[in-house]
């Protein structure tokens, strides 16, 4: 895989954004789960696809759910069934959300390769075993507390000039 090197200035990293490849675009689209799918396939995000069942958590349109319809990867928007607005011409349009603006509540596993995706982000992200935990709490036990810093006081103008 090829490797990006991280850059630090807005314009850049919108370039970078803009003019990304549609692997690493897919990436970008990621949303998180909901607590309960968190807790049962063990990971925190996954790339939105179609069929997923979605819950939008920022703006106008806070707390509705619905099923993902379409993804515009050019835009970086995705489209949710039921979310749309009507024109002044009087046609429907769905609204398009910005996928970190949503969380997953449903996932769509009918692809046997997002459930292998699932498999291998479960394994990389594994909880810690009891040893790790021990050794933490031992760490803990030994760092001594930091000693807390006095601030000396400002000497005033005359004191500086030799109290002329």
């Amino acid at each position: 895989m090829q490797a990006i090197k991280p850059v630090t200035k807005p314009t850049k990293q919108r370039k970078m954004l803009y003019q990304a490849p549609d692997h690493i675009r897919y990436r970008l689209f990621a949303a998180p789960l909901s607590p309960e799918l968190r807790a049962s396939h063990g990971v925190k995000t996954l790339p939105v696809r179609s069929g997923d069942s979605v819950r939008i958590m920022r703006g106008d349109r806070k707390g509705f759910e619905g099923k993902i319809a379409r993804i515009d990867r050019k835009k970086y928007r995705i489209y949710v069934e039921g979310l749309t607005r009507e024109k002044v011409d009087g046609t429907t349009i769905f609204v398009p959300m910005h996928p970190s603006k949503v969380m997953i509540t449903r996932l769509n596993l009918d692809d046997k390769w997002r459930k292998k995706i699932l498999e291998r982000k479960k394994v990389a992200k594994k909880p810690p075993t009891e040893k790790a935990k021990e050794k933490a709490e031992e760490v803990k036990k030994e760092r001594k507390p930091k000693a807390k810093k006095t601030k000396a006081k400002s000497k005033t103008v005359e004191e500086t000039k030799g109290g002329t």
